[in-house]
């Protein structure tokens, strides 16, 4: 069966709002605030979002433009992202606000129109449309997650969440080979508690190797925005320990994660 594009889009429509809430009425010196994400400012994590919205939407509409520009964007190594976030640094903040609005508009009405199944090219393996807005969800929750760290505040969890869920299950396999591990035969169960209260699960009931606790912490745990000694997960079993300790939603290189306490030490 086909992935609902139209409710994936929604979702990803809904994330966006929270975010404009977050950065819409900063003053500058909100916009060149440091983020937990070291070198990087609220400004940088906005720009980054924008960026590849427009890369994105450029995959789905010149393939070979795209092929092009990112083999280029590739040959600087590892850390073009942060090579991207020094490009747009001194962009006025509210040209930085009005880019990625634009950008974020232009890909959802490009995505609208096109089968959640079609494969697209991104930064190493392609994709399908429908993981294209899945992984621009879990963007922009988890640099959100970072712009909300940085002015201190709490954003209430959501449903969306079981998408960064399913995306940080989902990159098992690309976990452990991006970290040039063999990958596990033995299967992990996934058992996550909603915002609503409700289980989702992935993976045999019946698997030795288990993570479970809050959706949330799941989702703050694969993303990399905190380190698993402050999240309340249980983690059972060498390959399921093994995984978290790695375990990565977001394309590029292996992230470096977060250290221990800086939940409670930031801003």
């Amino acid at each position: 069966m086909p992935a609902d594009l139209a409710g994936l889009l929604a979702d990803l429509a809904a994330e966006t709002g929270v975010l404009d809430g977050l950065i819409a009425h900063l003053d500058d010196a909100g916009w060149r605030a440091p983020t937990p994400s070291p070198g990087w400012s609220i400004q940088d994590q906005v720009t980054h979002l924008a960026y590849f919205d427009e890369t994105a939407a450029r995959a789905a509409t010149d393939p070979d433009g795209f092929r092009a520009e990112a083999a280029e964007l590739m040959r600087l190594g590892d850390p073009f992202a942060d090579d991207i976030a020094q490009r747009y640094a001194t962009l006025p903040p509210a040209d930085a606000l009005a880019w990625f609005r634009r950008a974020r508009e232009g890909y959802l009405v490009t995505f609208r129109r096109l089968d959640p199944r079609q494969r697209l090219p991104w930064y190493g393996p392609d994709m399908s449309v429908a993981s294209s807005v899945t992984a621009r969800l879990m963007e922009t929750w988890a640099h959100g997650q970072d712009i909300a760290d940085a002015l201190g505040v709490t954003r209430p969890p959501s449903a969306r969440l079981r998408h960064v869920a399913h995306l940080g299950v989902s990159t098992f396999q690309f976990t452990f080979r991006l970290n040039a591990r063999a990958v596990p035969v033995a299967p992990v169960r996934v058992e996550l508690i909603a915002p609503d209260g409700d289980q989702w699960t992935w993976g045999p009931a019946d698997a030795a190797n288990r993570v479970t606790g809050p959706a949330l912490d799941f989702c703050l745990a694969v993303t990399q925005r905190r380190h698993l000694d402050d999240l309340n997960l249980a983690v059972t079993g060498p390959v399921a320990t093994e995984w978290m300790s790695i375990a990565q939603a977001f394309a590029g290189p292996p992230g470096p994660g977060r250290p221990p306490g800086m939940s409670r030490s930031f801003p």
